[in-house]
């Protein structure tokens, strides 16, 4: 397990989300009605926090956020991207997301964001528009998708089309294709000075896309995917790596190793309930760190440290091996990049250790 950042995160979910997406890592739960007074105690929380011993705050930056499913959701966005920039003492960290369910529907938003960036921001297509409201569980999320892309033109930001691979979408790629064309999305993002990049990326097999698997795409369904589509997402990721999950588990068997995942900046993520995740894997049971209410931040840090959860210590202490032998399925051509089927093993074995541990005792793990 990597030491623990000197600059961290943290991130409540203050207003949720308006979709509930069969691929979203972040799960499928209830929209909660969390209070900007608990965003400042988390904050302050984190930002005081002193290891046992010394008398100096650990964390040198501590970067605050009110959300971590549907960014600006909230109506209060604006006044909450203040306090965020307050909490944070310096600029939210914004990324390349924004709120495609508010640029749809809110005609100030749009200007809002490109006063503040991203410069790019990206929505995500899952097929044409019956296979897209699907998998958001939304009716009208792909009319939302075209509306905000217009909306981000409009204000001189660049859209960027990410394609989430599904059997139940593949036959509608070349039609997504052409509705880009049809609105010249190329054309009009050079004239804004950038790029238009449309890009097929594989579901993660964690989270909401646990429940998906069946869905994904095997060796030869590789064939159906548009050249153009997929040179563009060459161009995107620069190369594409997706192998079969035999050969993978060929691979770890013959002695390759699959490092955990470890993300670039460190988050820590409230849910509703205020119990507390990283952003170093999905949020089920297995990687739950503690609940703020409950548990002490120095034990929920220390749990995480010393990565003291069944995901966690199946991420970073559990041989690959281990996880490919107990887990893989050597016979299956399904599609995945190596450390994405890490992802599965890892929730596999969080979720045998968590209905153990509860068979065992009947407790809350």
């Amino acid at each position: 397990m990597p030491p623990l950042p000197r600059a961290i995160g943290v991130a409540l979910d203050l207003a949720g989300c308006p979709n509930r997406c069969r691929h979203c890592y972040l799960g499928n739960r209830p929209n909660g009605r969390l209070s900007t007074d608990v965003l400042r105690q988390v904050a302050g929380a984190f930002r005081q926090w002193r290891r046992s011993g010394e008398d100096k705050p650990y964390f040198t930056q501590v970067d605050v956020s009110s959300w971590y499913r549907e960014p600006d959701y909230s109506d209060d966005y604006a006044a909450l991207h203040d306090l965020e920039r307050e909490l944070s003492r310096r600029a939210p960290r914004r990324y390349e997301l924004l709120s495609i369910w508010r640029l749809a529907r809110d005609a100030d938003y749009a200007p809002w964001a490109a006063t503040l960036g991203p410069k790019v921001c990206q929505i995500t297509f899952f097929g044409g528009e019956k296979v897209t409201d699907w998998f958001c569980r939304r009716r009208g999320a792909w009319n939302d998708n075209l509306t905000a892309t217009e909306r981000l033109l409009a204000v001189g930001m660049i859209p960027r089309w990410q394609i989430i691979l599904t059997r139940k979408g593949l036959p509608d790629l070349a039609a997504i294709s052409a509705v880009a064309d049809e609105m010249c999305l190329e054309k009009r993002a050079a004239l804004l000075g950038g790029r238009f990049d449309v890009f097929c990326n594989l579901p993660g097999p964690d989270g909401e896309a646990f429940d998906i698997e069946d869905m994904r795409l095997e060796e030869s369904d590789l064939a159906y995917i548009p050249a153009k589509l997929m040179e563009s997402t060459r161009t995107h990721f620069g190369d594409v790596n997706w192998r079969t999950e035999a050969d993978i588990v060929a691979g770890v068997i013959a002695g390759g190793v699959i490092a955990p995942f470890v993300p670039d900046t460190t988050w820590f993520l409230v849910n509703a309930d205020i119990d507390v995740f990283s952003n170093y894997g999905d949020l089920t049971r297995g990687w739950r760190l503690g609940n703020f209410g409950r548990d002490p931040l120095s034990g929920i840090l220390d749990k995480f440290e010393g990565a003291r959860t069944p995901a966690l210590h199946a991420a970073f202490d559990v041989p690959t091996l281990e996880l490919a032998r107990r887990f893989g399925r050597r016979d299956s051509r399904f599609l995945y990049a190596s450390g994405d089927l890490k992802a599965r093993w890892v929730r596999m074995y969080a979720d045998a250790e968590v209905a153990a541990s509860k068979a065992k005792t009947g407790k809350r793990t």
